[in-house]
């Protein structure tokens, strides 16, 4: 079955931060609940080609993957895609003006669940969806209260 959820919101700031924080992997585990740490694989800065290890948490379960990058215009879209993991997902974020001071964020994952994950599609994708919807909003919070004056 295959897995595509789809999460947007604004925030309260140009697209050129938001994107330029969003996009940066070392800043994942302080707005992503289930992010426990990040590994550069490949030297940064970020690039197409770049790989980053991920250790998250996600329904009771410990998941270790590496997400290379499909595609990047800064300031504008990021995909990535797993290189390895439990199954194969693609993660993409865009970035849009929002009005002259704000950003529309949308964070899109897509993939194709194998084994337990397989099963209880419907399930993931709700959570995913929860998960995702938190993430979100904790970004746009820690994002918008460290806002220049």
């Amino acid at each position: 079955m295959t897995v595509d959820v789809r999460t947007e919101i604004v925030i309260g700031l140009p697209r050129d931060q938001v994107a330029g924080y969003t996009i940066d992997p070392t800043h994942a585990p302080g707005w992503y609940a289930n992010i426990e740490s990040v590994e550069w694989e490949t030297p940064a800065p970020l690039a197409v080609g770049s790989r980053v290890a991920f250790v998250a948490r996600f329904l009771g379960r410990r998941l270790a993957y590496t997400y290379e990058i499909a595609d990047l215009v800064p300031g504008e879209r990021l995909v990535m895609r797993t290189a390895q993991g439990p199954f194969p997902m693609e993660t993409t974020y865009t970035f849009a003006d929002h009005g002259p001071t704000a950003t529309r964020v949308t964070l899109r994952n897509r993939g194709e669940p194998k084994g337990f994950a397989a099963v209880s599609g419907p399930l993931l994708a709700a959570a995913m969806r929860r998960a995702n919807t938190k993430d979100l909003a904790t970004l746009k919070a820690l994002l918008e209260r460290n806002r220049p004056a």
